[in-house]
This record gives structure tokens, sequence and C-alpha cells, in this order.
């Protein structure tokens, strides 16, 4: 017998999963990662990014049968999926898997959704889609991690792994929902790995680039897969050939065995870290932290200096420069900034305990909150270092005026398994994010439909609660 090659093997695991039962603990997951990438994608069509993004689709056409998430208009699925992405991403609100330190909710879930209108396919196989293909784009993830170096090699070659296994991921999902065999679940694969693409540069330097990057990955799944039905096909060593994918993004080093391993027995869907707040997941613990020494009783005010200790390979992210990131700008600049995340945990945020409003342009210009960021410093901590890249830690110290010492760490990030969301947590921050574009009622109503997937909710139906109601229609539902 022939040993199958990666690619047939995720196929294989695919088409499994699609026929056969969930785990429950994966089904529920999945149900929640959906409202989570819905409450995104509501929360995010303000930015000017969305509106140019959703106005990028309408120029491609309407005739379609999938819908963008708070719209009513049909349009392709492939379009759809790409603005359903690039909303989800746009926020720094979506989930990570650890230690891959990879989003892959924000590809793979618009990219079912879009593929499930586009062929009529039931809650129930959406689930089982969404599920495979998120396994699958951790696991590629994970072939990229480096365990000696504690650090993803996709991050040190300048590329995005989100993006890059997202569109594999978005692939297997949108396979599936077209109703594919094995055999064309793997060319999925073999001609996605030619789509797939994202650099990080934006994260240094600037741009707005990184936005579109789940966008790309969801379309770029939802038309492999059209593409195999249309007779395409990929090689079967997609992923370990000499010119293929880990070849080419890795130069070869990789680990087969993260993608085979306990494949279909042991899921990392559970264990995908939840986003609790809107800011670059680095910086969520330094939030943690500092709002712990205001529960002991020191305030902004009192703090004559603070320092900040992270996980060595964090500190360029946020806090490199030390200047730019004491002084943001833009609300985005605030998100990847240890100063601003100090700031936030000392003054107190909303939602559940960073909201988006916590962010606005108005709070980078308050005095009180930009003297504190003068006073602060990151710096690298070995303890932190010695945790990271499975858990995102941080260590705060300050020296209050009177000269007194204070110190508190928060070593486990919210939201992962160790430290989770509960449920009422999570509706919680899809109705923050919902409430004010559909209602609080209408968020209500998408929570308890999402809850129903699989069973009493079908794809449609969910997708046309999302969009905001009118008046009269408000009334005629009351």
């Amino acid at each position: 017998m022939t040993e199958l090659t990666l690619s047939q093997t995720v196929a294989r695991f695919a088409v499994k999963t699609a026929a056969g039962e969930l785990p429950e603990d994966v089904r529920a997951s999945v149900r929640h990662r959906v409202l989570d990438v819905l409450g995104l994608c509501l929360g995010g069509r303000a930015l000017d990014t969305s509106t140019a993004a959703l106005a990028f689709v309408a120029e491609q056409g309407s005739a379609g049968r999938a819908h963008v998430i708070g719209d009513t208009t049909p349009v392709p699925a492939a379009q759809a999926a790409f603005a359903n992405g690039v909303l989800a991403h746009s926020l720094d609100y979506d989930d990570t898997h650890l230690p891959s330190v990879l989003h892959p909710s924000a590809s793979i879930v618009p990219a079912a959704l879009a593929a499930a209108q586009d062929n009529g396919a039931s809650g129930d196989l959406l689930l089982a889609a969404i599920a495979a293909g998120l396994e699958v784009c951790v696991r590629v993830g994970m072939a990229g991690y480096d365990p000696e170096s504690g650090n993803s090699v996709f991050f040190e070659h300048g590329q995005h792994a989100t993006s890059i296994c997202g569109a594999v991921g978005s692939a297997v999902a949108a396979a599936l929902l077209g109703g594919a065999d094995e055999q064309e679940v793997a060319h999925a694969i073999g001609i996605v790995a030619s789509l797939s693409s994202g650099i990080i540069e934006a994260n240094r330097t600037g741009g707005t680039v990184k936005r579109l990057h789940c966008g790309w990955a969801a379309q770029a799944g939802v038309s492999a897969a059209r593409l195999v039905r249309h007779g395409f096909t990929g090689p079967p060593t997609v992923f370990e050939g000499r010119f293929g994918f880990f070849q080419a993004f890795l130069h070869g080093e990789y680990r087969p065995e993260a993608i085979t391993d306990g494949l279909g027995t042991d899921w990392e869907v559970p264990r995908i870290f939840f986003k609790p707040y809107p800011a670059n997941h680095f910086t969520h613990t330094i939030v943690d932290a500092a709002a712990e020494l205001r529960r002991q009783g020191l305030a902004p005010q009192d703090v004559a200096s603070l320092e900040i200790g992270v996980p060595a390979p964090v500190v360029r992210t946020v806090g490199d420069p030390i200047e730019k990131k004491r002084t943001p700008s833009t609300p985005y600049e605030a998100q990847f900034s240890g100063p601003y995340a100090a700031v936030v945990g000392l003054f107190g945020g909303g939602g559940l305990g960073a909201a988006l409003g916590d962010y606005a342009p108005e709070h980078l210009t308050d005095p009180a909150r930009q003297e504190l960021m003068r006073r602060t410093t990151v710096v690298a901590d070995d303890e932190c270092t010695a945790i990271f890249p499975h858990q995102f830690p941080a260590v705060v110290r300050a020296t209050s005026a009177d000269g007194r010492q204070w110190t508190a760490k928060a070593l486990v990030n919210r939201g992962g398994v160790d430290n989770p969301l509960t449920d009422d947590e999570i509706a919680r921050k899809f109705t923050d994010l919902a409430g004010p574009v559909l209602g609080e009622a209408a968020a209500r109503d998408v929570v308890e439909a999402v809850a129903g997937l699989g069973t009493t909710t079908e794809v449609d139906d969910l997708l046309r609660l999302t969009a905001p109601r009118t008046n009269e229609s408000t009334e005629e539902t009351r």
C-alpha cells in the first residue's frame, strides 16, 4: 500500500471529520468561534479599511449566493469570503493559537460561511468543515514552529503564518462544504498552496495591508475549492516536495509530525485562545498585570516609574522603538504598545477589561495617560521568556511617588484553556461589538441562533440575522 503524502493525510482526516461525529467540546468551540467572528465583522465595519474592502467587493458585481456579514446584497462566494476575512481581522480582536502564534478563525470561518451559502450546506456540515479547517490551519502553522528557538520560522522569515496557513485551512473547509472527496480536498490544498501569501513588514513600518491578509486567505480557499470542481489539480507532494510549500516558505525547516501526530483524535481547536481585549495578543497580560496593580491600590497619578517585563521576543513588537510605543498616534499603534496597555489596565478598561473605546483617539491625547507612558519602559524578563510562546506573560513593576515598590504578574492569558472565558463572557464580547450595529435585542437573537447551529439553525437564516433591521421590520418582529 502506497504511503499517503501529507496533503493526502490531511484530506483523509478532513473527509472523515465531515462524515462523522465531532467531539462535543470541538462542536462547542466552533460555535463560539462563529459567534466571535460574526461580532468582529459587525464591529469592524466602521473602519475606513472596511469601507474600502466593501467598495472593492461591490465593484466585482453581485451575481452570487453568499453574503457579507451585516449586509443583504448577495455576492459571489469568494468575494464574501474576502470581505468577511478583512472585517474579522481588522480589529486585532480575533483568536490566536499558541505556540504557532497565528489567528485561524478570521480566515477559516469567513471562507466556510461563504462556501456553505454557495452550496446550500447544512449547519451541521458547516461546523464539521470549520473544525477541520481550523485544525489543519494550526497544525500546518505548528509544523513551522521551532521548539529550540521558541518562535515561528514563518515569522522569522517575515511571513504572516495567519494568512499563509489560513489559506490552506480555508481551502479544506470550502472543499468539504462543496461535497469534495479525499482526492478533491487534496487537490484544493495543492492549488491553494500556490495562492498562499502574506508578509508582516507592516507591523514594523506601517500600512494597513495586514488587514487584508485573512480576506485574501479566505478568498483563496474558496477559489481553490471551486477551481478543483472545474478540473484543476494540485501536486500530491505539495507540502513536503522538493519545490513544495515547506521548502518555499521555510527552506525545508519544518516538523511534519506536528501535522500528523494525533490528527483526528487530539484536537487543537478547543485550545485556540479567544481574545478578551481588542489589541495585539502580546499586550493582554500587560493589561491584566496593570489592572492588578490598580486593585492593589496603585493610582495612575501616583506612579513615578513603571517597568513592563515581557518575553524577549515580544519586546520588539510592544516596546521597540520605545519612544514610538510611548506616543501612539493612532488606535492601531496603541493596540501594539506595551506602555499603552499598562495605561488601559491602570486607568481601568471597559468590556471584559479593555474595550474598543479604550483605544479611541481622544484617550491617546489625554495628558494623564501620556505622562504615564513617558514613565514606562519595556524590558525582557527571564521568567516570561521561559514561558513564551505557550503563553504571552507579563510582569509589571512600579515605583510610586512615596518610594514604595509594587509588582503584579500575569503569567497565563485569559481566553485559553488554563484561564478560559465563560460562555457569558464570549456572548458579552459579541453583544458589545454587535449591539451598536444591530441593536441589543437583535444581537441576542444572533447569539441564540449560533447556539442552534447543527440542530435548529441553518446558515442562510443565521447570516440574515446579522443584517441591521429597518425600524419597520424591527417593530414587526417585536
